[in-house]
């Protein structure tokens, strides 16, 4: 990691957030569904006897109410039902089933273990508990529950273990690869497979670098279906991992011009052309998604980022700022809105911002993003000509990087602001023993300081 420098010619540009790589990333990843399962499941294999709750005349109500999908109304009938038979699991599934069609979670959530626990062989409860827990990002609860479903027998479509199947599968992806692969198996042993299943497949071989096996699965699926953008994604992401460039632009051009408005793609697009060097390729692509989603932090912080990567930072710095207001505890956000704001020579407003950021070092991710704060916060306040302030900046930065020609000039010009003279005389020496005819207004400086300091006591 290299200090930001802002006049040194030919000096490294200040490094940025990879905020297109982690856009990326959440777009690819192909999430469990939430989706429920039918309300009122009962064993068609054969005749059975009725439950008391099955008699009672509001149970008639809330199935009325649930082939409605009168959710309201259904959740009053059932939560009075439930309160009479606490111990039916079938209608206990019903209740938890509609708690979560009204987003009710944490009802629903526990509902469903009601449900678990008056019958410890419905196969339904579980299921949907495990999606719902999945859904929440409880992995190892929704794991155990659906790992359960998969020893159980669904009350009516077979078809839903499948699905149980499928949902292990894509929790066990990342930590458990050997299992999800066999998981998958499982589920297409039951029902026929799917094109997430394709796609799951493609990202299994990935992430055991079987490159080539990962491309022929989602190559199959675009042969199947040209225009699946979930495919074609994938392919693209493979593709630049394969350093095919090329041939992951040409892929997105063409699916672009058939789907002009898809987010993910226009987003992997202006992505590559980062990656390339070409932000003026990557603005308008997202520009365009902005203007549609105003609101989406995400494509706001993107575009800052094109924005200062292409030195348009009088467009970086309001965006900056209105993610600074929805997001004041992030650091790297305030990072880099100084880093726009140094360049619009705003230095006191940058150097306001980063004091107050720098001054709580544990709510930065990284040492490296507390490092680099300081190198900003240094350089502002030089600007600032506060020189106090750039020596306790550098004090920070240089607990985590090596000295550089931009550190040790900052440091030398502090020193010399501050009258401290055999400090300044000294850093100036070693900034001329690196810079290496780099940069030659600072050389040019340091050398006449020197000349300078030598006759001062």
């Amino acid at each position: 990691m290299s200090d930001p420098i802002y006049r040194f010619p030919g000096a490294l540009k200040c490094s940025l957030q990879s905020l297109p790589c982690v856009l990326l990333a959440v777009l690819l990843l192909a999430p469990i569904a939430h989706a429920q399962l039918p309300a009122g499941t009962t064993d068609s294999t054969a005749a059975k006897a009725q439950s008391p709750s099955e008699q009672d005349p509001l149970r008639a109500q809330a199935d009325a109410a649930l082939d409605q999908h009168d959710f309201p109304a259904a959740l009053k009938a059932l939560t009075s039902l439930a309160a009479k038979y606490p111990t039916d699991a079938h209608l206990l599934y019903d209740l938890g089933f509609t708690q979560e069609s009204l987003d009710q979670t944490s009802n629903a959530a526990e509902t469903y273990r009601r449900a678990d626990a008056a019958d410890p062989k419905y196969f339904e409860p579980h299921l949907s508990l495990g999606l719902l827990l999945a859904r929440t990002g409880q992995h190892d609860p929704a794991r155990a529950e659906l790992l359960t479903a998969t020893t159980l027998t669904p009350s009516t479509d077979s078809a839903l273990k499948a699905r149980a199947y499928r949902a292990l599968a894509r929790l066990d992806q990342a930590s458990r690869p050997a299992d999800a692969g066999n998981e998958l198996l499982e589920a297409m042993k039951i029902s026929p497979e799917t094109p997430d299943d394709i796609i799951l497949s493609g990202e299994l071989a990935e992430a055991a670098n079987d490159l080539p096996a990962a491309e022929a699965a989602y190559r199959r699926l675009l042969t199947a279906d040209p225009e699946n953008a979930t495919a074609t994604s994938a392919l693209v992401h493979l593709l630049e991992r394969e350093k095919k460039s090329d041939q992951a632009e040409a892929l997105l051009t063409a699916a672009l011009v058939k789907n002009p408005d898809d987010p993910t793609l226009n987003a992997q697009l202006a992505s590559l052309y980062d990656s390339q060097n070409q932000p003026e390729k990557a603005i308008p692509l997202i520009e365009k998604l902005h203007t549609a989603q105003p609101g989406d932090p995400n494509l706001t912080r993107l575009l800052a980022h094109l924005y200062s990567s292409n030195s348009q930072f009088n467009k970086a710095a309001p965006l900056y700022a209105t993610l600074t207001t929805t997001y004041p505890n992030d650091p790297t956000i305030v990072t880099d809105r100084a880093d726009a704001l140094i360049h619009l020579k705003q230095f006191a407003e940058a150097e306001a911002i980063l004091k107050r950021t720098v001054a709580e070092p544990s709510a930065f991710p990284t040492p490296n993003d507390l490092a680099l704060a300081a190198s900003h916060l240094a350089f502002a306040a030089s600007a600032n000509e506060d020189p106090a302030t750039t020596l306790q900046a550098l004090a920070i930065r240089d607990k985590v990087l090596p000295q550089s020609p931009s550190s040790l000039f900052l440091a030398a010009t502090a020193h010399d602001k501050l009258h401290q003279v055999k400090q300044a005389r000294d850093l100036y020496k070693q900034f001329l023993s690196v810079a290496n005819n780099k940069y030659p207004d600072e050389e040019w400086q340091a050398r006449h300081r020197i000349v300078t300091l030598e006759h001062t006591r």
